[in-house]
């Protein structure tokens, strides 16, 4: 047994040299290498979230439930890592009538969506359980 340098441990340096390197190029408000490293982790959550969250969201596509709404909830976390989950984001914006080019919908949007999930979820209730 050598004691020399590890080849797999020289890559793992050059692997998080290169990721820091990168974190500070195109990172949001990272000056040390120590915060660019903590980002690098959020960064790696957020895209396995996001991930996740897509494919169960296309795998509940053809099931009854939110498919689409998780597609459109995992775009939206991963269009701030992934430009071409940006680029969806933007196509799908531009094909629903209603949603602003920005993607803002108006307050009164939100509150009709919750006042029809409410009675939509209370109908259920009172169909399957209290009647």
């Amino acid at each position: 047994m050598s004691d020399g340098p590890h080849p797999w441990r020289d890559l793992e340096q050059r692997v998080e040299a290169a990721a820091i390197e990168a974190e500070l190029i195109t990172g949001r408000h990272e000056e040390t290498a120590e915060q660019a490293r903590s980002h690098i982790a959020i960064r790696l959550l957020r895209i396995t979230a996001g991930m996740l969250l897509l494919i169960v969201g296309i795998a509940a596509i053809p099931l009854p439930g939110p498919g689409w709404a998780l597609v459109a909830a995992a775009l939206v976390i991963l269009a701030q890592d992934f430009v071409w989950a940006e680029r969806t984001l933007r196509f799908i914006r531009k094909r629903v009538p209603g949603v602003p080019e920005e993607g803002n919908l108006p307050r009164s949007t939100w509150v009709t969506m919750g006042l029809m999930s409410t009675v939509a979820v209370a109908g259920s209730v009172w169909w399957y359980v209290l009647r």
